[in-house]
């Protein structure tokens, strides 16, 4: 027996030292990250200070692997058999200024992070591998693919090939994005209850430069949600019982803010026969909202001329920016502004194209529509309805202020980065999520319909990471690890890592998402995320735990982490979604076209690329940029107004600018990626 169980010892250690032997050192340089030296694979020395101790009980240094890629190194060497280990090649940069460091010299990296376009440009130029060649080695990347044709599409660099440069990059997916944010309890003490709105103190509106955009007279049925959110109903705007609310107000001209809210009050009684009853507020926060873009231009009137009742000083702020200084961020009311007048592209996941209900791609910056939104926008500007300080460009300002000081009523923005602001806000005092607005949309229907619709839904980010071939090359064991990685992080177990982190941080117990099974975060976790994030989930699941960063991000983690105040806004939209009674489009192609979601990226040859580069005011650093410190043309009529008419603009874009031959370049490539999605 003894001769047995050593001949099997012996022979176990020949099988481990003939493993040892065929095991390779990997190791992968990485030039991978999100958007700043905070927010890379390794801890920078900003976060980890003389060391940082994490809800996983370790403690980490400056130069450090955060945990996800520690668990990430765990899984490679597992799965590839071979010691793998991550070099940190991160610069710190956005996306966009990432490669373009690294683009002249691909043979010291091994995954680095880039545009997605621009990662498909140097894809098809043979600088990237090309990932639909290891489909066989990418079987949970294949399926998920596979499982969203539009995500599909959208990676697709080479129609004749199929090939894909890039693992994309979902900060969620088929889901609502951006929301209009409120101060509800500023709405209910403006509107709900019995007998007239009386104040001590109130200020005159502003003499009147908004002009109706919802009709006079005449009836417009809505479809929404009854009042408890478990079915829908047609409520009805009867605009003949009273009148449209801004030209009421117009026509009144300059009157008190007492005034204008007993105005606004009897409108809604009116107009909606009593529906509302006293708790009028419900027409913009409640389940059976029917708000629009005029009834919420009468509140803000409201609003400004009625600061002593709402946050007891001599002034507040109607719509705001989350940083007034900051493009990305202003560029959200001309979002906003797409929503509120029925205009496409204006949310678009790439440039400002839309498929339209003959199939082809429309560009916003080529509608008139889209001037006339900005232009109204810049109309609720000179009543001082949006922040003097989003006019001024200020340094100082964002909702960091804004909430907790009472300083701003209304935005456009994230849900959970953003009602987490509650916490720092009085128990009756709520920031939340209101219902999507209604607007005249042209899907198709003859003369157009008055529905709720969102461009804002969530797709493939314009972020990816991709595999060099240069760093790769004559390296198989370092290929198969990056391709390792990539299919792992698709899969459901990576997917998990890619969210929420190790094990460490998550709860044996699991909770239904999205009729899925998701992780419960751990409590050490939820308090280290206020601790070290003040309640803010992508920040420290960047910062902190290294995930978030790339490939499939869930919404389970970021949901346990909203604010209570953020559940109740978002779960009033989350049903009227559920129940259809708000539009969006869709991650497939859809018998009626405009409902179709735009791919991200879409396949245009080296050629073509080249070419759109040459229509510099169209670019991302010409006339319509969203980075920080761009030019925007659209937030520059906001603050300004237009110059000329909305049609003559247009036309500059059409004939000056290049904007007819620019979205025909793009309509070839999408007709491409059409006829190749039928070959599939």
């Amino acid at each position: 027996m003894k001769r047995i169980i050593s001949f099997v010892l012996i022979c176990a250690m020949l099988f481990t030292l003939v493993v040892s032997a065929s095991a390779e050192s990997v190791v992968l340089r990485m030039a991978t990250g999100y958007n700043n030296a905070k927010t890379g694979l390794f801890f920078d020395a900003e976060t980890a200070g003389e060391g940082i101790t994490l809800a996983d009980g370790n403690t980490y240094n400056t130069g450090d692997l955060k945990p996800t890629w520690v668990e990430m190194e765990k899984v490679l060497s597992e799965k590839t058999g071979n010691t793998v280990t991550f070099e940190n090649k991160f610069q710190g940069n956005s996306a966009a200024k990432e490669f373009e460091y690294w683009k002249a010299q691909l043979d010291q990296v091994d995954m680095v992070t880039g545009t997605a376009a621009t990662l498909t440009e140097y894809g098809v130029a043979g600088n990237l591998i090309n990932l639909s060649d290891y489909m066989d080695k990418l079987p949970n990347f294949k399926a998920y693919m596979e499982a969203n044709p539009i995500v599909r599409l959208s990676i697709t660099g080479d129609t004749k090939t199929g090939s894909i440069y890039f693992a994309p990059y979902f900060d969620g997916v088929n889901d609502i994005e951006k929301m209009p944010l409120m101060r509800v309890d500023y709405l209910q003490k403006l509107l709900d209850g019995e007998g007239e709105f009386a104040a001590e103190s109130t200020k005159d509106i502003a003499a009147p430069v908004y002009q109706p955009y919802m009709p006079l007279e005449g009836k417009v049925e809505i479809e929404s949600l009854t009042a408890d959110g478990t079915a829908t109903q047609i409520i009805t705007k009867d605009y003949s019982a009273f009148g449209n609310i801004v030209a009421k107000m117009n026509e009144k001209g300059v009157m008190s803010g007492v005034e204008a809210v007993n105005m606004l009050r009897e409108y809604i009684d009116k107009t909606y026969n009593g529906y509302y009853g006293t708790t009028r507020s419900n027409l913009f926060m409640g389940y059976d909202a029917a708000w629009d873009v005029d009834e919420l231009v009468a509140l803000l009137r409201c609003v400004v001329a009625n600061p002593a009742s709402l946050n007891g000083r001599d002034s507040i702020q109607g719509l705001f920016a989350r940083e007034e200084n900051n493009t990305s961020r202003r560029a959200d009311l001309f979002r906003f502004a797409g929503i509120l007048f029925g205009v496409r592209g204006l949310e678009s996941r790439s440039d400002y194209l839309y498929v339209g209900t003959d199939g082809d791609l429309h560009d916003a910056r080529l509608d008139a529509a889209s001037y006339e939104a900005v232009s109204r926008m810049h109309d609720m500007v000179s009543e001082g309805l949006i922040s003097k300080d989003f006019v001024d460009k200020a340094e100082t300002s964002s909702t960091k202020n804004y909430l907790p000081e009472d300083l701003g009523f209304m935005s456009y923005d994230y849900n959970q980065t953003q009602t987490i602001l509650n916490a720092k806000l009085d128990p009756d005092e709520k920031y939340m999520a209101i219902m999507i607005p209604v607007a005249k949309w042209q899907d198709g229907t003859e003369g157009g319909v008055f529905m709720r619709f969102t461009e804002s839904w969530r797709s493939v980010k314009t972020d990816a990471w991709a595999i060099s071939k240069a760093g790769v090359a004559n390296d198989a064991a370092k290929l198969d690890t990056c391709l390792a990685l990539i299919d792992y992080a698709f899969s459901d177990e990576g997917q998990v890592l890619m969210s929420y982190g190790p094990a460490a941080f998550r709860k044996d117990e699991t909770f239904i998402f999205n009729g899925k099974e998701m992780p419960v975060i751990a409590d050490a976790t939820y308090a280290e995320l206020w601790e070290k994030a003040d309640g803010n989930y992508t920040n420290y699941a960047r910062f902190y735990l290294g995930s978030t960063l790339s490939f499939v991000k869930s919404q389970a983690f970021e949901y346990q982490c909203t604010h209570t105040v953020g559940r109740e806004g978002a779960a009033k939209i989350s049903a009227a979604i559920g129940l259809g009674t708000i539009k969006h489009p869709e991650l497939a192609i859809c018998d009626n076209m405009w409902y179709t979601s735009v791919p991200t990226v879409l396949p245009n040859t080296k050629t073509e690329t080249d070419t759109l580069k040459s229509y510099t005011e169209l670019s991302s650093t010409g006339k319509f940029g969203t980075a920080r410190d761009s030019e925007n043309l659209y937030v520059d009529i906001i603050v300004n107004g237009l110059t000329g008419t909305a049609e003559e603009q247009a036309d500059t874009v059409l004939n000056d600018w290049f904007g007819d031959l620019f979205v025909e370049t793009k309509n070839d490539a999408w007709v491409r990626l059409l006829k190749y999605y039928e070959s599939l």
